[in-house]
């Protein structure tokens, strides 16, 4: 089923996956202006379904929402032990030289009040996300990009695209981080959620949430 800003992926009694789109909040922001938002609109269907973690405005992809308080917790508490799979895939300024990599950089905030995070060696937090190149290319124009698929070992904010800007490539469309061509050369931030995997809080089961890339 699609709606207005997402489409339902999966649901049961205790939780709903979904897979949204570009340019919509995950939650509400500050102002009546920002009050639109992924969780708001998906009241509508699935009364009091409750977010147990967020994607970026920009950022598209999979969300898992848990429908009572118990499943919340039980989320919750997976996410806090790093228990939870992630896959994203993105696209990244230039040609990465190795295929394979890990980044493992502490990230902390700019400044106090600043949306911005920054690699950080002595006050960062611990971050840690390996990448993997799928493809190469050039456009026309001679612009060179890569395909990478992105898992994050832990889950700080803005973690991925601080981590590619650190190593000199920047995703695509970053209007927060990347400078120049790699900023405007693609009209949204290429950066999607492309799979999360968790054991179901209530049966158990081996849970995984795809959704393909739409860049």
């Amino acid at each position: 089923m699609t709606f207005p800003g997402y489409a339902i992926l999966f649901h049961d009694p205790f939780l709903v996956a979904v897979d949204k789109v570009s340019g919509l909040l995950s939650v509400p922001g500050i102002g009546p202006e920002k009050a639109d938002c992924l969780v708001a609109r998906l009241q509508n269907d699935f009364p009091g379904a409750r977010i147990v973690h967020r994607l970026d405005r920009d950022t598209s992809g999979v969300l898992v929402l848990a429908r009572d308080a118990a499943t919340h917790r039980s989320l919750s508490m997976l996410f806090e032990a790093r228990e939870v799979e992630k896959m994203y895939e993105a696209l990244v300024a230039g040609h990465l030289a190795d295929n394979r990599g890990d980044i493992d950089r502490p990230l902390r905030k700019e400044a106090l009040g600043s949306a911005r995070q920054i690699v950080h060696q002595t006050e960062g937090k611990p971050s840690l996300t390996t990448y993997e190149v799928l493809a190469r290319a050039t456009d026309p124009d001679g612009f060179a990009w890569t395909r990478v698929r992105l898992l994050p070992k832990t889950g700080r904010s803005h973690q991925l695209r601080v981590h590619m800007l650190s190593i000199g490539h920047p995703i695509l469309g970053d209007d927060l981080y990347a400078e120049g061509p790699a900023r405007s050369v693609r009209p949204r931030l290429c950066l999607h959620a492309g799979m999360l995997a968790f054991r179901h809080p209530a049966t158990g089961a081996h849970a995984v949430f795809t959704a393909p890339s739409p860049f």
